[in-house]
């Protein structure tokens, strides 16, 4: 069967372009004009992907991402955002959007995201074995607590380990600075983003050959980090 997308955009432009390209790639399109209508589209079949823009007429799309995922914790949603929007990109994040895409874009950015996010849906929380997460040449051992680069034991401290599992549990979602604070640190923290930037760069310098061109922890300027398997 094929993948199934619910398009939640009002621009029927948008809209037309969308349908046309993700159902020559192969995908099973259903469309909703506003939030109502998206929601009783949800309602009716899940489908394996939304895409949600956040400016809609009558209930807007954080509304719509706050009710799905008060139900729904395993839903992928790539949220629309106008250029420029950075605070509702952050808050789509924060509210459990799995990625964005900024408008106007391409459309092989667009099925890039849709792919990925569908790829780590499928995967499942327990993809990586059990106890064990592994990327590329990274295994993370979450009993042990004992992170392996090729093999070789890396010397982690404890915050550096959490924040490592944090990202490796969640691949090619792309997380807020605020985000990593409250679940690595906790939400009481007083500490700021800079206290991410600086494990961050930490880890890259623990786990890449070239921390300056890491492979796995991947920065989305302006929002935060993604973890790229």
């Amino acid at each position: 069967m094929k993948p199934s997308i619910l398009i939640i955009e009002d621009d029927p432009s948008i809209v037309l372009g969308l349908r046309m390209n993700l159902s020559k790639a192969g995908y099973a399109v259903r469309t909703a004009a506003d939030g109502h209508v998206g929601l009783a589209e949800l309602a009716r079949e899940r489908p394996d992907l939304v895409l949600l823009d956040l400016m809609l007429p009558g209930m807007d799309g954080l509304e719509i991402l706050r009710r799905i995922r008060g139900h729904d914790d395993t839903l992928p949603v790539v949220v629309l955002t106008a250029l420029g929007a950075e605070d509702d990109k952050i808050r789509g994040l924060d509210l459990g959007a799995n990625d964005y895409v900024t408008k106007p874009f391409s459309v092989a950015e667009l099925l890039a995201r849709v792919r990925a996010a569908l790829r780590t849906a499928a995967a499942g929380p327990s993809s990586n074995g059990g106890d064990v997460l592994r990327a590329g040449a990274i295994e993370l051992d979450r009993d042990s607590r004992e992170v392996r680069v090729d093999d070789q034991v890396v010397d982690l401290r404890g915050k550096e380990f959490d924040l490592l599992r944090f990202l490796m549990e969640r691949p090619e979602r792309v997380l807020t600075r605020e985000q990593i604070l409250a679940n690595v640190w906790g939400p009481d923290y007083d500490g700021t983003d800079r206290t991410v930037d600086n494990y961050v760069s930490a880890l890259r310098r623990k786990l890449d050959k070239d921390p300056e061109r890491p492979r796995h922890l991947r920065t989305v300027w302006g929002i935060g980090y993604r973890f790229v398997p």
